[in-house]
């Protein structure tokens, strides 16, 4: 399985594209040879990218493993999409990596803070992180609410974003995007539930792109989180007071509800239409007595509508 997959952009500009240098790490052996053909089909020079075969939450590159603060790697963005709750065994002395010291470590059912955490202490003051995580890290108790608590009240975790169920091929799961900053600028936190914005597919559901006339799942979100836009049942601006009362907990669904609420009873509408309805019945039965009267049958009887 690989571990995980992570780019790294610095923020020294070089070169046309605006990109300094890519760093990326990846255990997996054959995931890491294809990042690196990756990146020369892609016009990327091998003296523009770095990417490292070795072990994320083990931290054994040694370029990351810079004590110097000066000389510590920063970077303008980071991207993560790790396995998700990964089972991993941290010895005592990682509570006391660089890493992990300030916020904790994550349990050993998973890892996904950690993996979080790690991408988080290279970014840079002015740098973006996104990192792809299932619903779980949200809501989860225990060490991970003391992670989750001390993120949101240091003010690091900007966006929440929800992702349909099925997109990827290695889980059926709904994942979220959780988008952070180490200097936020809006005091609240952006959530967007997008889970029921997507086409379906046979064996994966897939984003849409605005082809061929259907709508652009993918726009949608960017536009959304760029311009922090609020709409009904899809995205809203959080407080963290809101967030405080609710313990901390991020489940979206406690925030943007996607229940369409049920449409109002005009009482009086509907007693005109039942008055309607119960004068056509009376003069129904009227008009078909008056054929079996005129037959010599018995006529049915009126009950409550006969006058």
């Amino acid at each position: 399985m690989a571990q995980v997959s992570l780019i790294l952009n610095v923020r020294k500009r070089l070169g046309s594209d605006g990109i300094g240098k890519i760093y990326g790490q990846e255990k997996n052996i054959t995931t890491y040879n294809l990042a690196r053909m990756n990146m020369l089909l892609h016009g990327v020079k091998d003296t523009e990218f770095d990417i490292h075969h070795g072990d994320t939450l083990l931290n054994d590159w040694d370029m990351l493993s810079e004590m110097n603060p000066a000389k510590k790697l920063k970077c303008d963005a980071v991207v993560a999409n790790p396995p998700f709750s990964y089972r991993w065994e941290p010895t005592e002395a990682m509570g006391e990596d660089f890493r992990f010291k300030s916020h904790g470590l994550a349990p050993k059912s998973a890892a996904d803070f950690a993996f979080l955490l790690h991408g988080f202490h290279f970014l840079s003051d002015e740098g973006t992180m996104a990192i792809i995580l299932p619903h779980g890290v949200l809501f989860r108790g225990g060490a991970e609410n003391r992670i989750r608590t001390k993120l949101l009240k240091d003010g690091h975790i900007d966006t929440v974003i929800g992702l349909p169920a099925n997109l990827f091929f290695s889980t059926g799961i709904p994942v979220c995007i959780l988008v952070l900053k180490k200097c936020k600028k809006y005091d609240d936190v952006l959530f967007i539930n997008a889970s029921e914005h997507y086409e379906k597919g046979k064996r994966q559901n897939k984003l849409r792109d605005g082809k061929d006339g259907q709508p652009n799942d993918i726009e949608k979100i960017v536009d959304t989180y760029q311009f922090r836009k609020e709409e009904d049942r899809y995205s809203r601006r959080v407080s963290m007071g809101e967030i405080e009362k609710n313990d901390f907990n991020l489940n979206i669904s406690r925030y943007v509800s996607t229940a369409k609420a049920e449409a109002k009873v005009d009482l009086k509408a509907e007693h005109k239409k039942l008055v309607s309805i119960e004068s056509e019945i009376t003069r129904a039965l009227e008009e078909h007595n008056g054929f079996l009267k005129e037959l010599g049958l018995d006529l049915l009887p009126t009950g409550s509508t006969e006058k």
